[in-house]
């Protein structure tokens, strides 16, 4: 059995529409909802609800938040061991994926990943890139990664691009 922890740390991933004001906000996680609708076999998840921001609004503060967690969360795992996902917010997920390429030596598999459609929305790819993140979370080596749309980048040097609206290697 791989046991896999996942941080949700809010972004576009778990924005849901508020009726009232029309727009699109981290007010709840939607993460079990998420967790509920795949079929995980052999695979345990650990949840964890660390922040529930959009990567915009992320201080310095929030990113070494993330950095704590992935490190006490990896410390005394083994290779064989399942690794941590981290839902993000997409606009800023190369900040912090560089930050915890830098800060950390994983025994593990580190994925980041988010949406660029909320998982409330049609034809959203977060229930996607999260099912492809724990994946990647049980089979990959130890290192930083972006996972999403059927890729997985290794940090460092991964950007946004705003015209494919994915993740790619800068240069």
């Amino acid at each position: 059995m791989k046991h896999i922890t996942l941080i949700s740390t809010g972004g576009t991933i778990e924005k849901t529409y508020d009726e009232r004001t029309g727009t699109l906000q981290n007010r709840r996680s939607v993460v079990d909802t998420m967790l509920s609708a795949l079929r995980l076999e052999d695979i345990a998840i650990n949840s964890i609800r660390l922040l529930s921001k959009d990567s915009l609004d992320f201080t310095d503060a929030d990113r070494k938040r993330i950095l704590d967690m992935v490190r006490v969360m990896t410390e005394n795992s083994a290779p064989e061991d399942g690794g941590v996902v981290v839902l993000h917010g997409t606009d800023t997920l190369s900040i912090t994926g560089e930050l915890l390429c830098h800060e950390l030596t994983p025994r593990v598999p580190i994925i980041l990943t988010g949406a660029m459609r909320p998982y409330e929305m049609k034809r959203s790819d977060a229930l996607q890139n999260l099912n492809e993140a724990i994946f990647a979370a049980g089979v990959l080596e130890p290192g930083v990664y972006a996972v999403a749309h059927g890729r997985a980048l290794r940090f460092p040097g991964i950007i946004k691009d705003l015209d494919r609206g994915t993740f790619v290697m800068d240069g």
